[in-house]
């Protein structure tokens, strides 16, 4: 049962190199806490709110970002994304 299956909850990390990306995604598998990562880390205004980016539906978001964002489990995080912004790397809230 999908309460909400056009919208998703999801917070993100966005960083402009690879290589951070991948440190980052690396601490997330080891347990780190992601909102804090992207408190620390993230270079969008999302940062202080660790990376919640809220509900959006689709059309909303960039394409690369929302094919990863929707294929998505609760609680799960996704592989690097690269957008026109940088590298996000996505976590499911909802």
């Amino acid at each position: 049962f999908k309460l909400m299956a056009n919208k998703v909850h999801c917070a993100h990390i966005l960083v402009e190199k690879l290589s951070l990306a991948q440190e980052i995604k690396a601490k997330i598998a080891n347990g780190e806490s992601f909102a804090n990562l992207a408190k620390q880390h993230s270079i969008d205004s999302s940062k202080k709110r660790g990376g919640d980016l809220g509900f959006f539906g689709r059309g909303m978001m960039v394409q690369e970002f929302e094919k990863a964002a929707f294929v998505l489990e609760k609680g799960q995080v996704s592989d690097i994304v690269k957008t026109q912004f940088g590298y996000h790397i996505i976590k499911r809230l909802d």
